[in-house]
């Protein structure tokens, strides 16, 4: 490739970039030190801006896993399309994440009678295919050192 290319493709990559909405970085949820680290949590594939993503932490407990009130922590954040991220300072340990694209911004995860209507996604990218996941699907490690994980949103419609 010729220099006068590879100087366009930069140009390009620098003006894409310069141009791309930035997303200020979300406030973590929950307090830091008592050897709490950090979680970072990107919800991917969103298709539109409208609304939040709500990003719900839960316990290494399979019997809490997407119960009314088992939750850990929870985020909601004003989407930034195509990815919106959040975080969290839980200590080390396991974990399982789950979020939504709540478009209407209802704060409830609207779905019809076979389908959902709002986007959807579970930590590990865990599969849905005829219910909802297992929890050692979800299950993820979170090292002393902190970790982020990035998940892809679903859509039934």
């Amino acid at each position: 490739m010729s220099r006068t290319a590879l100087a366009a493709l930069a140009l390009l990559a620098g003006a894409t970039a310069l141009s791309a909405p930035a997303q200020a970085a979300p406030a973590c949820v929950g307090t830091p030190g008592n050897g709490k680290v950090k979680l970072e949590v990107a919800a991917t594939s969103l298709r539109s801006a409208d609304g939040e993503v709500a990003f719900t932490v839960y316990p290494d407990d399979s019997s809490r896993f997407l119960k009314g009130g088992a939750k850990l922590a929870r985020a909601r954040v004003k989407v930034t399309a195509p990815t919106t991220r959040a975080c969290f300072w839980l200590a080390p340990g396991h974990y399982a994440l789950a979020t939504y694209h709540d478009e209407n911004g209802d704060h409830k995860f609207n779905r019809t009678t076979l389908a959902p209507k709002e986007g959807y996604g579970f930590s590990n990218d865990a599969p849905t295919t005829f219910s909802l996941p297992a929890f050692k699907a979800t299950r993820f490690p979170l090292p002393a050192s902190g970790g982020s994980i990035a998940i892809r949103t679903r859509y039934g419609r």
